[in-house]
């Protein structure tokens, strides 16, 4: 598979202003991402783009938010990786 056509997208649940960024398994089909920034001025999801970019070892232009930026649910895409990584990648993380 083409890498530069490669893309994944899935759902994330966002807590903000939790005691430490990370993962706290899966709530239904979404990822629970429980988030150290508070949710003003866009710092969630730049923490939110930061991590998975981090995670997936991608640019961080690479990682979008493509729904619900205002809200705690969001799509969020990935470009270079295939739906496959997604569950591999994160479904091991606690």
């Amino acid at each position: 598979m083409d890498k530069t056509k490669a893309r994944a997208r899935f759902t994330v649940k966002v807590q903000p202003r939790a005691k430490e960024t990370g993962l706290a398994g899966k709530l239904g089909d979404a990822y629970k991402l429980r988030l150290a920034a508070p949710p003003v001025d866009g710092k969630a999801n730049e923490a939110c783009v930061r991590f998975f970019a981090g995670r997936f070892g991608v640019p961080g232009s690479a990682v979008r938010i493509v729904q619900g930026l205002s809200s705690r649910m969001k799509v969020v895409e990935i470009e270079g990786i295939d739906p496959a990584q997604v569950e591999r990648i994160l479904g091991h993380e606690r």
